[in-house]
């Protein structure tokens, strides 16, 4: 059984032998980039790690936890019982430029698109950790280098097109210099359980209050 983490406590990372460490890039252990990603500079190896390191130092401070297994969401990305769940990163890249120069002339480096892969299609946490994931990265932008972290959900999920609808408009209203949320985003919740598998982890509810 899956033990359960206070949301406030440490993250050890790998200590416990299901799960990759932090200081290393697994390939098959991580998700497959997706369409959101199609186009950009997918982050690997050193890049990947440095930012995922820093997403979870940010999701602590923030309280952004998988509630089914109680632990910090970049955590999932180590769990080798989910292989294909987590985030994959992708550094923005311009499409105006000539093919051969698009790395060098068309890259923006300021601005980092998330793309989150749960661990079902039907994972009820899923708006509710991608809207913790974007006010961590962005509310805490000062802890990074980019000005601006997209963040969607892999289009698996079975509500793939309302979630990433809403995480448009919150990216919208961070724009404009707003908190990135709306008073009716607020008042929507997920109501979620978790993304539970029957791997025994501790399944509580995760509203649109959690401390994020």
């Amino acid at each position: 059984m899956v033990g359960f983490s206070t949301p406030f406590g440490g993250d050890d990372g790998g200590s416990d032998a299901l799960f990759d460490s932090y200081d290393e890039f697994v390939p098959a252990n991580v998700p497959e980039p997706g369409r959101f990603l199609e186009g950009h500079d997918v982050l690997t190896g050193e890049a990947h790690l440095d930012f995922h390191e820093l997403t979870r130092d940010l999701f602590e401070e923030r309280g952004v936890y998988d509630m089914t297994f109680g632990y910090n969401l970049a955590r999932l990305n180590l769990d080798t019982r989910h292989r294909n769940a987590g985030y994959r990163y992708a550094v923005e890249r311009g499409s105006t430029s000539p093919p051969s120069q698009a790395r060098e002339d068309a890259e923006d480096p300021s601005i980092l698109w998330a793309e989150f892969t749960p661990t079902t299609p039907f994972c009820p946490q899923s708006d509710t950790l991608t809207r913790g994931s974007f006010r961590a990265w962005n509310g805490l932008a000062d802890r990074h280098e980019y000005d601006l972290v997209r963040v969607r959900v892999d289009e698996m999920h079975h509500r793939a097109d309302a979630i990433n609808e809403m995480l448009a408009e919150m990216e919208a209203a961070a724009d404009d210099g707003e908190t990135g949320e709306s008073s009716e985003q607020r008042q929507r919740g997920s109501g979620g359980t978790g993304c539970s598998q029957g791997m025994g982890g501790t399944s509580r509810g995760y509203s649109a209050d959690a401390p994020f």
